[in-house]
């Protein structure tokens, strides 16, 4: 399976892209689309565009992103909401399924600790797919992401399929 992960921002977006073979996971490749200002319309078409590009390059299974989290200013906020709305519409009109996590479950599921900076991720990311050298901090989050996406799906959701459960309107069934 290959996952494409997504840091959403309004001026630079994080891309992580990894196979998951068996238990391992694999680099494949990251980077950030950077939309150098502007008005946020072309902004949002760069990352329209960045994503469209990243997707037809590489050929992720699935996808996915990491939620936006409310700021102590609402316009940036808003504008951080805007830029991963362009990213999930994207991902959607590529045909991926689209699945999203927190910050805190994406440092907890990467580091261990949910209260994790930027730094630790880094580290771990570096670790945990043995690279040479520590990403771009946006794209280690997006790796992040995809990193716990794969956690995820290699976990409970098999555990339950195991059993013939799955999880509806958050209970198991």
């Amino acid at each position: 399976m290959r996952i494409l992960g997504i840091d959403p921002g309004s001026r630079t977006t994080g891309f992580g892209v990894i196979d998951v073979v068996g238990q391992n996971r694999v680099y494949v490749a990251s980077g950030c689309i950077k939309t150098q200002g502007g008005p946020l319309p072309e902004r949002i078409k760069i990352i329209l565009d960045g994503i469209a590009q990243i997707v037809a390059t590489y050929q992720p299974n699935e996808s996915a992103i990491e939620q936006v989290f409310v700021n102590v200013n609402p316009a940036a906020t808003l504008m951080l909401g805007q830029a991963r709305g362009a990213a999930v519409a994207a991902l959607v009109l590529a045909g991926l399924p689209v699945s999203d996590y927190t910050a805190l479950q994406v440092k907890q599921a990467v580091v261990g600790n949910g209260h994790a900076d930027k730094e630790q991720v880094g580290l771990m990311v570096q670790r945990h797919l043995r690279l040479s050298g520590v990403p771009q901090a946006d794209a280690a989050d997006a790796l992040g992401v995809a990193l716990t996406h794969a956690q995820h799906q290699g976990g409970a959701a098999k555990q339950l399929a195991a059993y013939r459960m799955s999880i509806k309107r958050g209970r198991m069934a």
